[in-house]
């Protein structure tokens, strides 16, 4: 579960991290090809690109209730997530969400208000515990009728601010950390998920559900989590906002692990806004996950006071002085960017990084399959699935393979579980080498260059599903860098290309999701780049 996804093909290969690329790909059965026609799409949803306050005046103005709310929700996700345009991002839905919000209602009346997502229906992804109906399965067949017994940690937060969990995303099995070959998006419990901009592309990996379906407006937020990629790629691609936190600022209890020492939740949203208000819900010192620790005196209970459009004003931001690429589109798009940040008052710094990150990230693969083998191994011991351990895992897919594995099979998790403890001197080498390393690089070029973030293309678009070559990406990608390093990462709308979304990376220091939030706000009011999604069934 990779809450990430380990992308740019270039970055990829230089650190031997094919197998986490996060791209695109198509089952090629003709059910998963089938789209339904695109007159039978509504895009006159009446909750179309509401945001969490346009919701919260509503519920204050009485023009809606809680229930009403989560129940429109409810019917768009049957209308066009499992019929209409099959975007097929829901995995599940809460058979308890109109029966929470009724409660909600009943607070709200009686003048108890418990902050901005009082009442607010969100989703999140299916690798993160809910001691509810709800099952907890990263995706995989393996873990079906894993009920939790009890809330993972940003659960109980978003259950203590008043937010309706109405459902969970479909997201790359194991947050793609099954295969080298995967279809980012593709799960054997849950299937393809798709683009909502073009059908037959991909949404990005591992938080593909929950990119997909905030995009088309089946929810006004949702959480996604993160490895490398698996927050900023989706949101990359499905034109939206991503917010990946530095690791410790939200607790890691009760998410299926891939790594301890990159892995994080975070918020998805339509607007900065939104993810601000999200990020301060799901903040907070957790006992259980010991690196939370580190975040004391760092973190903020409201992130929406950094949202200041002069935020750019005298900011100095590095740009990588080599091209992610060479597509005129992307690159254009990247130009416009600049100017634009220019215009709001930021200088722009050349830098050079990025060769020496891929450099120290040769090693991260490495690092994330001796911790992803103890992890699980950890979570499956004391979890209500009917697997116990990795083996058991591997051992149920091979018994299972025309169900489990139709397309691409598990060598990563043959792979992980050949690694031995986390004592062993391997494993100590590569985790110097790609998180202190990546950390070395980037502190340095923060401090010699006094920069205040670093920015750039976040993924080039979507590519077209393919289940039989799996993922394939391309160059651009700024992934990595905040990724093996452990530090912050914003992603906002900077426009388009060939129809598909592209997005803009602000990356910056530990605990400095503040300042990121005002440079991606006052950057997103500026540019004004989200589009709706259109739901054209094929790129051609």
């Amino acid at each position: 579960m990779k809450r990430r996804s380990f992308l740019t093909t270039a970055t990829l290969a230089s650190a031997g991290l094919t197998t986490l690329l996060i791209t695109g790909c198509t089952s090629s059965t003709k059910k998963d090809q089938e789209v339904a026609p695109a007159n039978v799409i509504d895009t006159n949803f009446e909750l179309e690109e509401e945001t969490i306050a346009s919701l919260v005046e509503k519920l204050s103005s009485g023009k809606y209730t809680s229930e009403q709310l989560v129940q429109l929700y409810l019917d768009r996700i049957e209308a066009l997530d499992k019929k209409g345009a099959q975007l097929n991002s829901v995995i599940e839905v809460n058979p308890d969400a109109i029966a929470i919000a009724v409660a909600m209602d009943k607070e709200l009346k009686a003048g108890k208000s418990r902050g901005p997502l009082h009442g607010i229906p969100v989703l999140i992804k299916d690798n993160i515990d809910t001691a509810d109906k709800m099952q907890t399965t990263a995706g995989s067949l393996a873990m079906v009728g894993n009920i939790a017994s009890k809330d993972a940690f940003v659960v109980k937060k978003l259950r203590e601010s008043g937010a309706i969990i109405i459902g969970k995303t479909n997201l790359s099995e194991w947050a793609n950390f099954r295969s080298t070959q995967s279809c980012s998006g593709w799960s054997s419990r849950g299937g393809q998920t798709k683009n909502p901009y073009i059908l037959d592309h991909n949404p990005c990996g591992s938080s593909a559900g929950s990119g997909a379906a905030v995009s088309a407006n089946l929810c006004v937020v949702a959480i996604g989590t993160e490895t490398d990629g698996s927050i900023v790629c989706p949101a990359s691609v499905n034109g939206i906002v991503g917010i990946k936190p530095t690791v410790g600022l939200v607790s890691r209890s009760g998410i299926i692990p891939i790594s301890i020492t990159q892995d994080t939740a975070g918020p998805m949203a339509r607007t900065v806004t939104d993810a601000a208000i999200l990020l301060a819900a799901i903040t907070a010192i957790d006992e259980n996950d010991s690196v939370t620790l580190e975040s004391k005196g760092k973190s903020h209970t409201d992130y929406t006071k950094f949202l200041d459009v002069n935020a750019l004003k005298g900011k100095r931001i590095g740009i990588e002085k080599k091209p992610q690429g060479n597509n005129k589109y992307i690159n254009a798009l990247l130009a416009d960017a600049i100017n634009l940040l220019k215009k709001q008052g930021a200088t722009i710094v050349e830098v050079d990084y990025l060769d020496k990150i891929n450099t120290a990230g040769q090693a991260e693969f490495e690092v994330l399959q001796y911790e992803f083998k103890d992890g699980l191994n950890s979570y499956l011991a004391t979890a209500n699935a009917k697997v116990k351990n990795l083996k058991e895992v591997i051992d149920f897919n091979t018994a299972n393979e025309d169900k489990a594995m139709p397309y691409f099979k598990q060598e990563t998790l043959e792979s992980s579980n050949a690694k031995n403890d986390l004592d062993d001197k391997k494993y100590t080498e590569a985790l110097t080498a790609s998180f202190e390393g990546s950390k070395g690089v980037l502190n340095a070029v923060f401090k010699a260059n006094k920069l205040d973030a670093i920015c750039g293309i976040t993924m080039g678009p979507s590519c077209s599903i393919d289940m039989i070559y799996g993922d394939r990406w391309g160059s651009y990608s700024l992934t990595s860098p905040a990724a093996t390093s452990g530090f912050p990462h914003i992603t906002v709308p900077c426009g388009q290309a060939y129809d598909l979304p592209v997005g803009l990376s602000f990356f910056g220091t530990p605990y400095t999701e503040g300042e990121l939030i005002g440079l991606g706000f006052a950057y997103e009011q500026a540019s004004k780049k989200r589009l709706k999604p259109n739901f054209k069934p094929s790129f051609l």
